[in-house]
Order: structure tokens, then sequence, then C-alpha cells
């Protein structure tokens, strides 16, 4: 029988890990936009309905750049595309959430998809309700250090440029702690192929969604070889 209070309890130690670098980066996002001339409700806005770190921290440059809205949605699109390959492994999961359904499409973050790869749930933890109760918690982690992070610029006249690169230290870990559980790593050094050849040959402001959509197409095809052999063995 599954247990809502130890579903809960779950997906809060689960989140322990995301709510630590969450709260920092979003805090450096909520500065930068202060910083930028943009108040707390700027950054609290944009944690509730943009939710994308990578690109919120672009939106603060367009914002005060004053960059058309067309540049801003399209570069939106481009940069989070990359969840369109993250969501179909966990189609099935999704569906079986309910009304949850839309929200664990919307939060599902590059360290929330690295999360649901590695778990494992106890029999009495209810799956769906778990799955959205992370994505849930890891959001308030990051609106919460937003709202900090903009309270924090207001008061700091200093200068606070180059704390952007904590979301690239942020990826980095990520990787890392990927690559040193996971069983194989093979799709990891397709990836990082695909990746190396679209930067040398689109450049680094094009080279995102070729990369994802050519690993995409070489990890399907590595799956179908691998479990033919398997047959054949």
């Amino acid at each position: 029988m599954k247990d809502r209070r130890k579903t809960l309890q779950f997906a809060l130690m689960k989140t322990l890990p995301i709510a630590v670098s969450y709260f920092f980066v979003a805090v450096a996002f909520g500065m930068l936009m202060t910083q930028a001339g943009y108040p707390l409700p700027w950054s609290l806005f944009t944690s509730v309905w943009v939710y994308s770190g990578a690109f919120q921290f672009v939106l603060v440059s367009f914002l005060a750049a004053g960059a058309p809205l067309l540049t801003i949605s399209l570069t939106a699109l481009f940069m989070s595309s990359r969840h369109i390959f993250y969501g179909l492994s966990f189609l099935q999961e999704f569906r079986r959430a309910g009304k949850a359904f839309p929200y664990l499409i919307f939060g599902l973050t590059d360290e929330v998809y690295s999360l649901f790869c590695s778990l494992e749930y106890p029999p009495e933890v209810d799956q769906p309700r778990a799955m959205f109760e992370i994505a849930l918690f890891s959001q308030l982690y990051w609106i919460l250090g937003s709202v900090a992070g903009a309270a924090a610029g207001s008061l700091l006249p200093a200068n606070v440029k180059g704390i952007d690169f904590c979301l690239t230290a942020l990826f980095v870990t990520i990787v890392l702690d990927q690559w040193k559980n996971a069983a194989s790593r093979r799709p990891a050094l397709i990836g990082f192929a695909c990746a190396l050849v679209c930067l040398a040959l689109l450049g680094a402001s094009r080279f995102i969604l070729p990369a994802m959509m050519l690993a995409a197409g070489l990890l399907l095809l590595d799956a179908k070889f691998r479990k033919e052999a398997a047959h054949e063995a």
C-alpha cells in the first residue's frame, strides 16, 4: 500500500542536493536581475513562469538590452528544446500522474531529469506522486533562491559580474556525477562527440539542438544494434 507521508519524505530527501545547488544558483540569478535594474517581483515572476535556469540568465542580458519579444521567445524555445528529448523518457510515468501531467512536463529541468533517471522507488512510495513532489520542491527551491538573491542584490552596491558562472559549475557537477554512477559511459561519449562535431561545424550559438538530434539518432541506432546482437547471441 502506498503511503503519502513516506512519499513526501522520500521526495524531500531526494531533493536535498538539488535544494543546495538550486538555491545558490538562483541567488546569483536574483542578484543579476536586481543589478540590471529589475526589482524583486521580476525575479519572482520569471522563476514561477519561465523556470529555465540557463535561459533566465540569458534573459537578464536580453531585458537589459531591450531585445525584441520575438527574439526572446525564439531563444527560449531553442535553448529549452533539449527538454523535448528528456520528456520522451518518462511519458508513461507522467501520464500515470493524472492532473499533474502538465506540471511534470513544465518542471522537467536538467537536474530533475538527472534525478529521475537514477531513482529507485520503494514499494510503499507512490511513484507518480513522488515525481510530482520532486519537481515541485525543486522549483520552490529555485523561487526561494531567486527572491533571496533579488533582496540581496538590492543591498549590494558592488558589481556581481561573473557570478553567473555558477550555472556552468552546476552542469559540470551533474555530468561528473552521472559519469561516475552510470552503468555504461557509451551514451555520454556519444553525446560529447556529437556536441564537439556540431560545435565545430555550426558554432556556439547554433549547435545545441542539432547536437541533441544527432545524439538521439545515434543512441537509438546503438540501442537497436545492441538488441540485435543480444538476440543473435
